[in-house]
């Protein structure tokens, strides 16, 4: 593997370090989200403000990520994971021992979401300069379902502890498995040989115009986009939709909590990412893309019709939500990564999380409005907001087929490796 196996790792070791680290460095990532409801009680949130103590995470993160990610294309990508979980670690703690209200709980959000910018798509990068093009889409799907696996354990180990020991202490326990992340890269991974040759475009490192003329890279992103605010709107609000429906449509017999079903439908998702990618692999990439954000459209349909009748239906659709949101995530990141200029593959992962990650921080802002604007939760609030979400899917995935990007090599209808 030249330089992409070095100090004695093989490809698929270093892409199970990076994975372990991973799960722990995010998890304490949706931590707010799952105790969300309870907060809002705690410190008398209203609804706009619980979606921007949840969105700052995002946006922070989408103003970060074009310096951190892009770094990477001349600066070794390890070193700037790991300033990443230093941050993250800084976050969690300074949440668990300061945060007592609103802007508390924003700045140390935001700080937080700064360490998210700093290993997620860096995570990829490190990956990408070190396992062979054969190995990079899985290596990437399993980058992503590390952090789909450590999505959906946020939600039950944060109600484990709080219940146990109090807020602050899922956050405190967040950073130091974070602390236990950052060493584990920190002795595992191997840094960068040779670094990255300049660009033959004659643009700077920062000159994004290059990246946005790769019109299948930002295919995948336009898409990523929607994608990542469909899904960031699924886990920040998915907790108190369930509670509302509990309350006031009645449990009707089931016993899983409502933190308990959104750990069920990350994990639901980790499997769905991981299963997508293997199926764009042997069907088409464009094709399993379609195919999954029409699911998308039509489950967040049926969640605006019959998601508030029962509990039961309620946790049926958003299971099976779960599975649609997520079947494209891994499958969209490695295209994305795989149909980037390889000097500028950074950049590109950078502009593909920037947008991204501005979805993700329009979604848990747009329902919080939604509901704020119709007078709180009702059946017709969250009915508006799920048809709100059909809406955007439905933009992108028009978008979507009209620019057709290209495949990767080894998809069926690609370029063979």
């Amino acid at each position: 593997m030249s330089v992409r196996a070095t100090r004695g790792l093989t490809g698929a070791r270093l892409v199970a370090a990076v994975c372990a680290a991973q799960v722990l460095v995010q998890i304490g990532a949706f931590f707010w989200p799952a105790l969300l409801p309870g907060m809002m009680r705690l410190w008398g949130l209203t609804y706009g403000e619980a979606g921007w103590v949840t969105a700052i995470f995002y946006a922070a993160y989408m103003l970060a990520v074009p310096l951190l990610v892009t770094l990477t294309d001349r600066v070794d990508a390890k070193r700037i994971y790991l300033f990443g979980v230093g941050c993250t670690i800084a976050g969690h703690l300074a949440f668990g021992f300061l945060a007592e209200g609103f802007w508390s709980a924003m700045a140390t959000r935001a700080l937080t979401g700064i360490g998210w910018a700093g290993t997620y798509m860096t995570g990829v990068k490190l990956l990408a300069d070190h396992v062979d093009e054969k190995l990079m889409s899985r290596a990437v799907t399993g980058h992503a379902a590390s952090i789909g696996v450590s999505g959906a354990l946020s939600f039950a180990c944060a109600d484990l502890l709080a219940d146990a020991f109090g807020w602050q202490s899922a956050f405190i326990v967040a950073g130091a498995s974070a602390a236990v992340a950052w060493g584990i890269v920190a002795l595992a991974a191997p840094r960068r040989g040779t670094p990255q040759p300049a660009a033959g475009d004659g643009g700077g490192l920062f000159d994004f115009r290059f990246v946005f003329r790769n019109r299948s890279a930002m295919a995948y992103a336009q898409a990523y986009c929607i994608h990542t605010l469909e899904m960031n709107a699924l886990r920040g609000w998915a907790v108190a939709f369930l509670a509302y429906v509990a309350l006031n449509a009645g449990d009707d017999g089931w016993r899983l909590s409502p933190t308990m079903v959104v750990t069920a439908l990350g994990l639901i998702g980790t499997a769905a990412s991981v299963l997508g990618n293997e199926a764009a692999i042997r069907l088409g990439r464009r094709r399993l893309i379609a195919v999954a954000m029409l699911g998308s459209v039509t489950v967040a349909s049926s969640l605006a019709i019959a998601g508030t009748l029962s509990y039961s239906i309620a946790v049926a659709l958003l299971l099976v939500y779960g599975f649609v949101v997520w079947l494209d995530s891994s499958s969209l990141t490695a295209g994305a990564a795989g149909t980037a200029e390889p000097s500028r593959r950074g950049a590109t992962l950078a502009v593909h999380s920037t947008l991204g990650y501005a979805g993700g921080f329009v979604g848990p802002l747009m329902i919080g409005y939604t509901l704020d604007l119709a007078g709180g939760m009702s059946r017709g609030a969250w009915a508006a907001a799920f048809l709100l979400i059909a809406f955007l899917s439905v933009l992108a995935l028009v978008m979507f087929w009209i620019m057709r990007p290209r495949e990767l090599a080894g998809d069926r209808g690609g370029k063979r490796p």
